[in-house]
């Protein structure tokens, strides 16, 4: 298996940002959880373990440039990458190394401690080697009130498919080809396998739904998803136990939703699941209730309960913004139980206050609509939006300017590639400290105004044809230049009234 140790490398990972890796929303978890951040007159240091791209380092290296980022990753290839945006973005605190996980502790220039330690879409495709390390690392380089962030495919939930998982890697090896072919070849067999009625198929009542989402998902997702050779789906109480060894105690999830009852839960499984006083073993069996497949977990080293009325007065001091236009906010969510109906009443004055720009919990409170609704419905409303990604936690107004700064040319760099290609779809909001996504053209948009282009569907036109790249109306390419001018305007129009204020709020135009 050589270096890569059985991991996917023919096909690049995504260049996704990974919403959850943000400092501010993993502050904020401990923030809900009335635990005390550690006081530190240095610099926060933070690291990600297997950052694939380095697309979410680079981006929150610029939302927090009084944060020192490090990365390791074992694809030089991921790595090269990494390291030119961070060069094209003029970034000088985010360090990428190439490095396994068993030799990362060994890396130069690596502090000896670190504040935060993330590691997305990581702990369920590495070997038990190489998890072995990465609690060693934790152990060893968490500081005392530290936070862990860790993601991972669980059981019970992803019980039913490990067998199609197995049968994909299988026939995949069988099939000659790149690794698209292999996915490409496996799929085809396992619908053939289905058509003949095979019992697992037949007696398995998710297996057509997810089938069906393989056929359509990006190969690239679906190689780094079913086809390394390590892949181990685990119980939340097994990993637990392994980041115990590192002493580290669960805290919540990064997944915002996870964190409330209301939403995955009905009142019998509420009932059954209250008369479990070991709050580990409820989390353990709430994953049997909702059928858990993938969580989003934040430990911390040493927790510091947070006084209440300490508490309300960080969520007092705490700035919140929309990252959503206030017109496009449905009322309702989608969870575990289903659609939920979201009350009016509650959501629509928060909301609308919102709509004017950033405020603080205690400007909220000021506002007579909101504080007749109580601080207990402004807690929950605020954290069911943030959780639909429509509402953000801040960090604090007095460095908006100074962030501004990294965020800007950041971005340029970014929208730089928009000019080519979609596949760098958010942009870091110095408002935030985390990145909000951004189409291409609207991209491009901002680029236009940042250039002071009067014409901006002129401008992207000529990009497109020049690329020889073509819009679609209706499935179908468009030809001349006034079908693609027309198109560009019209999208121009919804960028004015819909996302252009927004961005502006959100620091990025």
């Amino acid at each position: 298996m050589s270096w890569h140790e059985g991991y996917v490398t023919e096909i690049q990972y995504t260049h996704g940002f990974y919403r959850e890796l943000t400092p501010a929303l993993l502050r904020f978890v401990q923030l809900i959880r009335s635990v005390r951040s550690p006081s530190s007159s240095g610099r926060t240091s933070y690291c990600e373990l297997g950052c694939g791209q380095g697309f979410s380092m680079n981006l929150l290296a610029a939302a927090n440039p009084d944060i020192d980022f490090h990365a390791n990753d074992f694809n030089p290839g991921q790595i090269a990458g990494a390291r030119h945006l961070a060069f094209e973005s003029g970034l000088t605190n985010v360090h990428f190394h190439e490095s396994s996980f068993a030799d990362f502790a060994n890396a130069p220039n690596l502090p000896e401690s670190f504040d935060i330690i993330a590691l997305h879409g990581i702990y369920s495709w590495i070997s038990e080697k190489n998890r072995k390390h990465i609690i060693d690392f934790v152990r060893d380089r968490l500081r005392p009130g530290g936070l862990v962030y860790v993601s991972y495919n669980t059981l019970p939930g992803w019980a039913a498919a490990m067998p199609l998982r197995r049968l994909m890697v299988e026939r995949g090896r069988q099939i000659p080809g790149t690794i698209v072919d292999k996915i490409d070849g496996a799929i085809d067999f396992i619908g053939k396998m289905q058509a003949a009625n095979g019992n697992y198929f037949a007696q398995t009542p998710t297996f057509a739904a997810r089938l069906d989402k393989l056929k359509t998902a990006p190969r690239s997702y679906l190689a780094h998803e079913y086809m390394n050779a390590d892949w181990a789906p685990e119980y939340f109480s097994d990993v637990a136990a392994h980041f115990g060894d590192a002493k580290v105690d669960y805290l919540g999830s990064a997944h915002l939703h996870d964190n409330l009852d209301a939403l995955n839960l009905s009142a019998e499984m509420v009932e059954v699941l209250a008369a479990e006083k070991d709050p580990m073993a409820r989390e353990s069996l709430r994953d049997f209730m909702i059928n858990q497949e993938f969580r989003r977990d934040v430990y911390t080293k040493g927790i510091i309960p947070l006084p209440l009325l300490n508490a309300r007065q960080a969520w007092a001091e705490t700035r919140f913004v929309l990252s959503t236009p206030r017109e496009l906010i449905p009322l309702k969510v989608v969870s575990k139980r289903g659609e939920i109906s979201l009350k009016e009443e509650i959501y629509a004055p928060i909301l609308d206050f919102l709509a004017n720009g950033p405020k603080t919990g205690a400007q909220m409170l000021a506002q007579p609509a909101i504080a007749a609704l109580g601080w207990d419905n402004l807690q929950q409303a605020l954290l069911v939006q943030i959780g639909m990604n429509n509402v953000q936690p801040c960090l604090p107004a007095d460095k908006d300017k100074h962030r501004s700064r990294s965020t800007r040319s950041f971005n340029a760099a970014v929208m730089k590639r928009a000019e080519l290609t979609s596949d760098l779809s958010s942009l870091a909001s110095p408002v935030t400290g985390g990145g909000v996504t951004v189409e291409r053209f609207h991209q491009l948009f901002i680029s236009a105004i940042h250039q002071g282009r009067s014409d901006a569907p002129e401008w992207i036109w000529s990009l497109l044809e020049a690329s020889g790249q073509r819009l679609l109306k209706d499935q179908k390419a468009m030809q001349t230049r006034e079908e693609h001018l027309d198109d560009l305007r019209d999208r121009q129009k919804i960028f004015n009234e819909q996302r252009l204020p927004l961005y502006r709020q959100l620091g990025i135009v």
